[in-house]
């Protein structure tokens, strides 16, 4: 029987996270939103890869969460100078869809109807952009949380798109469909370990084993970025002498992850690790001067990482109209 973890277990994770006294002023200059909705999609090159950023919504979840190593006060401060709610983070999530050669690639499907009410509308935005869904041809899962492998089934427990080739990384996969994992995690993460079991066992998916390295398609390849979960991937796009790193949660927030990349998150399993992949990553794309794209940055999500002495700073791209 299949058992369909909840939009109210998720929140409560949510508040299950250490809680604090926090002091500090609010955010100044909170902007409303429109009247009518934004364009949920944001189209660009690189090389001669065509690539579409799709928002499935966004996350709310309590800023207790981030900076769980660093003083709450210091992450509260850092929070109001930059802008942003001391008491609610919003994520948002970027699907980074991308044409190449004659394959049409999905990195991670979204929550679905199945998660939280914000999140979701992948779907959707795929068709305003004019991309057909059931022409996806390959579906690359970066970890199995909620809001990345939950959409996975449709109404019927089937497979949302059946004609793709669905890929997860070898290690992310052991992972999760071990035996009696359920009842090694708290109570709060089993819904977690229900709906990625739930998810990968889905009726029509069969599912290639990603190692570290793994070439997708020519030009598409994985990398192991392990510590927000034990097999996390991140996805490279290589086209034209041009790279991006599609970074899936391995960062999660596009300030505090770069002036602070020794600070980790309620989220991630293994904050050692997660430090050391962020590390790694920073001076890479630094070094390389590779464009990121960042699944809960500000959408569309996609610019460069600059080095500053030991800290980063994230450049959001030039939206171009032409």
């Amino acid at each position: 029987m299949l058992l369909r973890p909840t939009r109210r277990t998720f929140l409560k994770t949510a508040a299950a996270m250490p809680t604090f006294a926090l002091p500090g002023a609010q955010a100044l200059a909170n902007l409303g939103g429109p009247e009518t909705g934004n364009p949920g999609y944001f189209r660009f090159t690189l090389g001669d890869a065509k690539m579409t950023v799709v928002s499935d919504g966004y996350l709310t979840l309590p800023t207790t969460g981030l900076g769980v190593n660093a003083d709450p006060a210091e992450v509260q401060a850092f929070l109001a100078a930059h802008f942003l709610p001391t008491d609610e983070n919003k994520a948002h999530t970027n699907h980074l869809y991308i044409e190449i050669g004659s394959a049409k690639i999905l990195a991670d499907i979204g929550s679905g109807n199945r998660f939280l009410e914000t999140a979701g509308r992948a779907w959707a935005n795929l068709e305003a952009a004019g991309i057909d869904p059931m022409g996806i041809t390959h579906v690359i899962i970066t970890h199995a949380h909620p809001d990345h492998i939950w959409g996975i089934r449709d109404d019927f427990d089937e497979a949302i798109i059946p004609d793709a080739a669905y890929f997860i990384g070898e290690t992310e996969h052991a992972y999760w469909m071990q035996d009696g994992l359920a009842s090694q995690v708290s109570a709060e993460l089993q819904q977690f370990v229900v709906g990625a079991q739930n998810s990968i066992n889905v009726d029509g998916a069969e599912w290639q084993m990603m190692p570290d390295g793994f070439e997708v398609v020519p030009g598409v390849r994985v990398i192991a970025t392990p510590g927000h979960t034990p097999g996390h991937m991140a996805v490279v796009v290589e086209s034209g002498g041009q790279q991006l790193i599609a970074l899936g949660d391995s960062m999660t927030h596009a300030y505090l992850n770069f002036a602070h990349p020794d600070w980790y998150n309620g989220t991630d399993m293994d904050g050692d690790q997660t430090v050391a992949t962020r590390t790694r990553l920073l001076d890479m794309a630094a070094t390389d001067r590779m464009a990121v794209l960042g699944y809960h940055f500000p959408f569309p999500g996609v610019g460069h990482v600059m080095r500053e002495g030991d800290s980063y700073n994230f450049v959001p791209a030039l939206w171009q109209f032409d």
